[in-house]
């Protein structure tokens, strides 16, 4: 039998078939074009499905579950996605919609960085590793956290949300409500704000030959891309968003002392050009900065694809 995985992000909804040895056989994808109605976006998963369905040459009798994740939270004992603040979501059924559109019965939903983290622990990089935490750099900042083996939910099955504490007292409006929040300096999102705040205080930028003097063409990856070409202004922004980065994941390491901290997610395909400074900025600011063991900081191993696999090994 094959499960399913959706990763439904704030930009993208991706559908993977996986099989037994935790690949992709098949997938299929769409933009999500959030903030809309919950019903048009959960008619485009099921469409999806049934995409990447025919492109494996499969039915749904041969899938045993269908599994998903979602920024936000979910209340899994009345079946709800209770918020997601990216998707303007709030106690929307999505385990009802999703059994209606699709007619599979087993379906499962979680907080999508913790199934990026599921996926990352069971079949990328935090194979063998007891406790690690994923941190996935996209719309949002996602966080999934692992003990021994098994995602930390708390309560509510709302834990984890490290984009959601406040590394900036009283800073930029978040959508969540606070202000100050990790999300806002650190995700993509931010990223490219930052960047095109940059360009528009230093016109003579290279990252403006980047992107054909077009604003709206700006990425994750332009002040990257402008700063490996020397160019200071985009140097300034990767800095101070190794600042923010290394400030937030001194504080995962603050609070949990993982064996492992794991980044994923658009911004995390920099890998060691991100990482190697934010290691930098982690020595100096976390709390066990003489302790003989250390939490390793590395880049997920599965890339986009964590959140589909991890989302399709849910079982409860």
């Amino acid at each position: 039998m094959y499960r399913i995985g959706v990763d439904l992000g704030g930009t993208n909804i991706v559908v993977g078939i996986v099989d037994d040895q935790c690949k992709i056989i098949a997938r299929a994808s769409c933009r999500t074009n959030a903030p809309r109605p919950a019903e048009e976006i959960f008619d485009d998963i099921a469409a999806l499905v049934d995409e990447a369905l025919q492109k494996a040459n499969l039915t749904k009798a041969d899938v045993a579950s269908i599994g998903v994740g979602t920024p936000g939270s979910v209340n899994k004992e009345d079946e709800l996605i209770e918020f997601a603040n990216n998707l303007a979501f709030d106690n929307v059924p999505a385990y009802r919609m999703l059994r209606e559109r699709t007619g599979v019965d087993n379906v499962y939903f979680d907080n999508d960085a913790n199934c990026a983290a599921l996926g990352e622990a069971v079949a990328g990089s935090g194979k063998g590793v007891k406790s690690f935490v994923m941190i996935t750099l996209g719309t949002g900042v996602g966080s999934g956290i692992i003990v021994n083996g098994r995602l930390v939910t708390g309560l509510n099955y709302a834990a984890g949300e490290m984009g959601h504490t406040v590394i900036q007292y009283n800073g930029l409006q978040c959508n969540c409500g606070r202000k100050g929040c990790w999300e806002k300096y650190s995700s993509a999102t931010a990223l490219i704000q930052q960047t095109v705040d940059a360009m528009r205080e230093n016109t003579d930028s290279l990252m403006w030959d980047l992107v054909d003097n077009d604003v709206s063409r700006v990425s994750g990856r332009t002040a990257f891309e402008a700063a490996r070409k020397g160019d200071v202004p985009a140097r300034a922004v990767v800095n101070q968003y190794i600042a923010y980065l290394g400030c937030g994941i001194s504080n995962v390491v603050n609070i949990f002392q993982p064996d492992m901290v794991c980044v994923g997610g658009g911004i995390g395909n920099e890998r060691e050009n991100l990482l190697a400074p934010t290691r930098k900025v982690l020595a100096s600011e976390r709390y066990s900065i003489h302790a003989k063991k250390q939490t390793q900081l590395v880049a997920a191993e599965l890339g986009n694809d964590a959140g589909v696999i991890g989302a399709a090994l849910l079982d409860e």
